[in-house]
């Protein structure tokens, strides 16, 4: 018997929303549930492979007929968030884009629609699926009808798994909802009945006219009473319970069949949303790939006469676009397989050097090649190429683009710039994936075992659609004023990143041994202190076991409770400090073990053997705001506030004798590029004079004088100062700082009227991000803001947070990277041995011989004070110290 799956469709998209949380595409419009709905319609026909499947959705005007009987019929029911709404009308036409039957019919509820359909199919001889979780049309249930809830792993519903969960037969359902009711339809039922009495009474009665035409031989005078005085609220239940299965539907079976998908129209749809991993797996697209890949012209170069053809028709170019294949995906360690060459579309060669060239010959032709002056390259995260060339001892000359960093510039608030994800959404074109030549999991081998002409097809594709996706971003950045971003910093600082990653830092491998020693010991002496204040063993790391430890044993009041458990994560320990001395041995429990994993014993196993050094990958092109980010391991976020944090850092130091650290930092960048963009007289005063600037916003917030400031109103100025460059609001001031929301208020209130231009101007940043969904740098960086618009206050309010902090952390960011440019060429032209090794944030940091510290100090104070002309002058703290604890 052919089957037919009827969707609840707003049940789908509801459940999506809150499961997925937050998402928009790029023009700031939510798409959560509309993402979450394809996925499970999606999972569902490829489950089932269904020959018939309908997606239902409510009619306009559909409670009225039910409000006629009650006029409260769900109106309490809460109101769905705004942005849900379109995604409803989202889902219905992807639905027939998809070759799936929507439907949706004025005046009647979904509930109503499927559970004709349900009768009408199950008549035809089909077997219907109703694919719901709503209990409702458990009701439809018989030998032939079934209900399918997906959100609980495809538990399908029987007359036998009704009897199961609900102790009724699927017939009884419809008095069981007339007993019971319904709170998110606002049917009443029978006022002080719940599912234990229901049950029993239809387990006894079988039916509610059974129960009414025997209830006086109910005993309990009271059970008897309440459904006397809920009798008529009973049958209009049943009234509002009961499905319509006569709704006027499509009576044919081909209406209902899955049809063929709009492939064009999907295409476009899943780009418009930036669903692009639907896109990717969406069928029939390697067909129309496969027919692309053969118009394209791929050559393998493996012989000597071609290859020196090659070299001389590259020659003559001006740009060229270049990829590597290497060996290992460690840059330091990677050697080249194979490289890649484009000069034009659809044109592309493969150098393998894993083939009969001569590998010595090939490398000093390529090296003539990379180091002309008269050729530019280009690269898709080029970075890793440049690394690739120099471990070959080639060095790339010049560099015109980079696509990564283009389309990273051009999108920031995308997180994925890989040239699979680009070449996907610019072309609609999945490119041959890497693991079709290597394999996964055990079975992966090395990019140098597989047979070049493979490899070539793959590198080819590489380097062309890098070389097309060049065309497209040189325009846009042009379009989009991004010129002076891309060439003047962040391509200049490409190659200076690669200096810095190949430099590495020292790491005193003994010294991390010895403390990860210390700390196993601690950790062991912590355990035993958490176990006897529990009276027992258990799983620390476990929240289900710690919670029952603290809420159950310890019988602690927790400050809030989670949806199924009483939490345990960071913030609710925070507030639990004093309840209980358990509570400070696990918070240190956690920050031992958070030190023991991921530093201690994590960063010697990523010391280079070669080198004795560790070599982080600094990313260009993942922080929205501009700011560089550290990986493998992240050396930007070595703890420095506790006492084992600064033991750490003791271990990072100068590898050479009568080496050491030279740290410089920017003092309180922000706070200064606020001064200068609102101009606020009081602030930019105050560093204009020198001053303390936290003591300074405690005088006047506090109304004392300067010399009569606390630390403790101090330290609370501070909180605000740095508070409000990231929108918070007077609950998150008032947990930093230990005062009541409303002292929280005032304080902030009164912050505002001493400082009353900074107001106008976090004020003016949204308005500018309202207006034109973007905000920008210092130097015309951009950051897309579309979400400003949102329906979603929860996404318009984070939105308003970047468009205040954008300018601010952004224009830091920009500043320190050109500072680093500007040094870089200084450390060069007077040929010095010190080198810069690490940049975090606001901070870099110099590896440099002690007859080097004087040089030093003037070039980096000068290059980075003198950096840009801001209305307040820009302040650099330099310290000296003979390893990281003591910069």
């Amino acid at each position: 018997m052919e089957k037919i799956f009827i969707i609840d469709a707003v049940n789908y998209l509801f459940r999506s929303y809150f499961a997925i949380g937050p998402m928009t595409n790029k023009s700031g419009v939510s798409t959560s549930a509309l993402y979450g709905f394809i996925r499970s319609v999606k999972k569902l026909i490829n489950d089932f492979s269904p020959n018939y499947i309908v997606a239902v959705f409510d009619g306009p005007e559909n409670k009225e007929s039910r409000q006629k009987v009650y006029s409260q019929y769900k109106m309490h029911r809460k109101k769905a968030p705004d942005d849900l709404y379109p995604q409803f009308e989202l889902a219905f036409n992807w639905c027939k884009m998809s070759g799936i039957y929507a439907l949706s019919i004025n005046g009647v509820e979904a509930d109503d629609t499927m559970a004709a359909i349900a009768k009408w199919s199950s008549e035809q001889q089909l077997k219907p699926y109703i694919c719901t979780s709503d209990k409702d049309l458990l009701q439809m249930i018989d030998d032939n009808i079934f209900v399918l809830n997906a959100h609980k792993n495809n538990l399908l519903y029987d007359t036998q798994k009704v009897k199961e969960v609900y102790g009724i037969l699927p017939k009884q359902m419809l008095d069981y909802l007339s007993i019971v009711g319904d709170t998110s339809d606002n049917i009443p039922g029978i006022a002080g009945f719940g599912p234990k009495n229901a049950v029993a009474l239809l387990t006894e009665y079988g039916t509610l006219d059974n129960i009414y035409n025997k209830i006086e031989e109910i005993k309990s005078e009271t059970k008897k009473r309440i459904l006397l005085e809920g009798k008529d609220n009973a049958y209009m239940s049943k009234i509002l319970a009961t499905l319509d299965v006569n709704v006027a539907i499509a009576k044919d079976k081909e209406t209902y069949s899955l049809k063929n998908s709009d492939e064009v129209k999907l295409n476009e749809f899943y780009k418009e949303m930036n669903f692009l991993t639907l896109l990717k797996d969406k069928q029939g697209i390697e067909e129309k790939i496969n027919i692309q890949r053969l118009e394209k012209k791929y050559v393998l170069i493996n012989t000597e006469e071609a290859f020196i053809d090659l070299i001389a028709k590259l020659s003559y170019e001006k740009e060229i676009a270049i990829d590597t294949e290497t060996d290992s995906l460690n840059f330091m360690q990677a050697n080249l397989v194979g490289i890649g060459f484009c000069i034009k579309e659809a044109e592309a060669y493969y150098v393998p050097l894993n083939s009969s060239l001569n590998e010595k010959f090939v490398l000093s032709k390529i090296k003539q090649l990379l180091e002309n002056d008269a050729i530019s390259f280009i690269g898709h995260n080029l970075k890793f190429d440049y690394h690739i060339f120099l471990n070959h001892s080639i060095k790339i000359k010049n560099i015109c683009m980079d696509t990564i960093l283009a389309s990273y510039l051009i999108s920031p608030q995308n997180r994925k710039h890989g040239l699979d994800t680009i070449t996907l959404e610019k072309f609609g074109v999945t490119k041959i994936p890497i693991e079709d030549l290597i394999g996964q999991g055990k079975k992966q081998i090395s990019m140098k075992d597989v047979p070049y002409d493979k490899i070539c097809q793959y590198c080819c594709e590489d380097v062309d659609y890098t070389f097309r996706l060049k065309n497209i971003f040189q325009n846009e950045i042009k379009e989009k004023n991004l010129d002076s971003v891309l060439y003047d910093i962040e391509l200049p600082l490409l190659p200076i990143l690669v200096q810095m990653e190949r430099n590495g830092i020292f790491v005193d491998k003994d010294k991390l041994f010895e403390m990860a020693k210390e700390v196993r010991h601690e950790l062991f002496l912590i355990e035993g202190e958490i176990y006897s204040l529990a009276g027992k063993k258990f799983n620390i790391n476990s929240p289900k076991q710690l919670s029952e430890i603290l809420y159950v044993d310890l019988a602690l009041s927790p400050p809030k409770k989670a949806a199924s458990s009483f939490s345990t994560s960071a913030d609710i320990l925070e507030k639990l400090k004093g309840k209980s001395p358990i509570i400070d041995y696990i918070i240190k429990n956690r920050e031992l073990q958070k030190l023991l994993g991921t530093y201690l014993e994590a960063i010697p196993l990523l010391i280079n053997p070669n080198t004795q050094r560790v070599h982080t990958t600094f990313n260009q092109s993942t922080v929205a705001t501009g700011r560089l980010s550290s990986k493998d391991p992240n050396l930007q976020n070595i703890p420095i506030r506790t006492e084992e944090g600064k033991k750490i850092r003791e271990g990072f130091r100068p590898q050479k004798e009568n080496w050491v650290y030279l740290s410089s930092d920017y003092s309180q960048i922000e706070l200064r590029l606020l001064a200068h963009f609102s101009e606020d007289p009081n602030l930019t005063s105050a560093f204009n004079k020198g001053e303390d600037i936290h003591s300074y916003t405690a005088s006047l917030v506090y109304n004392v004088p300067l010399e009569n400031v606390s630390s403790q109103m101090r330290s609370a100025a501070k909180a605000v100062n740095f508070g409000i460059l990231y929108g918070q609001g007077a609950f998150g001031l008032s947990e930093q700082i230990n005062v009541t929301p409303r002292e929280a208020k005032i304080f902030i209130d009164t912050y505002f009227q001493r400082y009353n231009k900074i107001s106008s101007f976090l004020e003016e940043c949204k308005r500018k991000v309202y207006e034109k969904k973007v905000a920008y740098t210092i130097t015309g960086r951009q950051r897309p803001i579309p979400e400003i618009d949102n329906k979603n206050p929860i996404i318009r309010a984070a939105a308003e947070r970047l468009a205040i902090n954008t300018p601010l952390q952004g224009s830091a960011a920009d500043l320190i990277k050109i500072a680093m440019i500007h040094i870089d060429k200084e450390i060069k032209k007077l040929n010095l041995q010190g080198q810069m090794i690490l940049q975090i944030h606001d901070e870099l940091l110099f590896e440099i011989p002690q007859n080097e510290v004087d040089i030093f100090k003037k070039i980096v104070k000068e290059k980075m004070e003198g950096v840009f002309q801001l209305k307040v002058p820009l302040t650099v703290d330099i310290q000296i110290g003979k390893n990281l604890a003591e910069c």
